[in-house]
């Protein structure tokens, strides 16, 4: 639907000079754009208390920010204001489709398209993500200042939920229009004022920390009743202080907890789990009428049927020697390494035709997944 150009570059030539290393304008990156939603309709997502969502407003600088759900759009003003929804892709199928070009990143280390609406000199003011984004133009135009990342940039907050930087020397500073892009990585600052009404579709890319993955694998150890191995020390000897706990002992202590994450068959089951949850609530709709495996059978036989993944969807699958461990939504399903090909189109593909995975009418592990996840909703047709 959306055909991605990156001005004169290849996607390879795009990662090797720019991808987390500095931000780049990308004019008429799509041509002809086309908004996929309008302005009521991101109005009536901000409404729904499952939707994360803001506004927030800078009149004679003065920063508030506001949390939805919001019952009116009092507080969106003809001027200085934002409206902000968060992974619009979960709930909107055709802006969902903006995501797809931007999938010669990995699919685990996307997140989410994020949706702003902006009156005229409406932003949320400079600052910088540790993540990396490209922004999309949509209607209207939107001032942008990029600069590029500097360990002395101060940062501080004007409510507690908007954090701002000073001042900051930019290396881009243009008016986007309708289907132009930027590009920002992680640590660059950046602000967008709207010049006219505008809106702005956001990509935005994970980035786990050190301390968010730690804390996730130790749930998942908990939660699976792993990671039992105790510390032991046959060998100790008497030594002249009580108090100390020697270089040996430290070293024993580090190497007990690598050896958990060292089990590749628990590191990698808790990887395709903890990279394959939704950002937020998915929209499912379980069918109240569950296939049977006979029933997916007679429609692999009709090749006119055409299977859709949901919006939002986390589909991702490793390689673990002679078996795959596909991962959807949190889920971990195991399959033999014969099933590449069909792994690998439910993974690539955000849908696929009943003839595309007709070969899988006789294996019954794959058959008895995807019937799973047709009546969970995450595929239908």
């Amino acid at each position: 639907m959306y055909q991605l150009t990156i001005n004169s570059l290849t996607q390879e030539q795009f990662l090797a000079e720019y991808w987390q290393k500095k931000p780049l304008l990308i004019k008429q990156g799509f041509k002809d754009f086309a908004d996929p939603i309008e302005p009521e309709e991101l109005a009536g997502l901000a409404m729904e208390e499952s939707i994360e969502s803001r506004i927030v407003t800078n009149h004679s600088d003065d920063w508030q920010a506001y949390h939805g759900p919001f019952e009116d759009f009092s507080l969106l003003t003809e001027k200085h204001s934002t409206l902000l929804v968060q992974a619009v892709d979960h709930w909107h199928s055709d802006a969902a489709q903006l995501l797809e070009p931007f999938r010669f990143i990995p699919n685990w280390r996307i997140d989410d398209l994020m949706i702003s609406y902006s009156t005229p000199g409406g932003g949320v003011g400079p600052h910088l993500d540790q993540y990396d984004v490209f922004i999309i133009q949509g209607e209207g135009k939107r001032h942008w200042r990029v600069g590029l990342p500097d360990a002395n940039l101060k940062q501080f907050a004007q409510n507690k939920s908007l954090l701002q930087v000073e001042q900051f020397p930019a290396v881009i500073d243009c008016v986007l229009e309708p289907g132009d892009i930027l590009y920002i990585p992680p640590g660059c600052p950046h602000e967008g004022y709207a010049v006219e009404n505008a809106l702005n579709y956001s990509v935005g890319f994970r980035a786990p920390n050190q301390r968010d993955l730690l804390s996730q694998f130790a749930d998942h150890l908990i939660d699976t009743e792993l990671g039992n191995q105790r510390y032991g020390d046959a060998e100790l000897k008497l030594r002249s202080s009580k108090g100390e706990l020697n270089q040996t002992e430290a070293e024993k202590v580090k190497q007990l907890m690598i050896a958990a994450i060292n089990d590749d068959a628990v590191f990698k089951t808790w990887l395709g789990n903890s990279m394959s949850q939704p950002k937020h609530d998915m929209d499912l709709a379980p069918l109240e009428e569950p296939y049977t495996l006979d029933d997916v059978n007679d429609l692999l036989n009709d090749e006119d049927v055409v299977f859709e993944r949901l919006g939002g969807t986390r589909a991702i699958y490793q390689v673990i020697d002679d078996k795959i461990l596909l991962s959807i939504n949190g889920v971990n399903y195991m399959h033999d390494l014969t099933d590449l090909e069909l792994i690998t189109k439910l993974t690539d593909q955000t849908w696929v035709t009943a003839a595309d995975i007709n070969s899988s009418k006789n294996n019954h592990i794959f058959l008895k997944t995807f019937t799973t996840l047709l009546n969970e909703g995450i595929w239908f047709c």
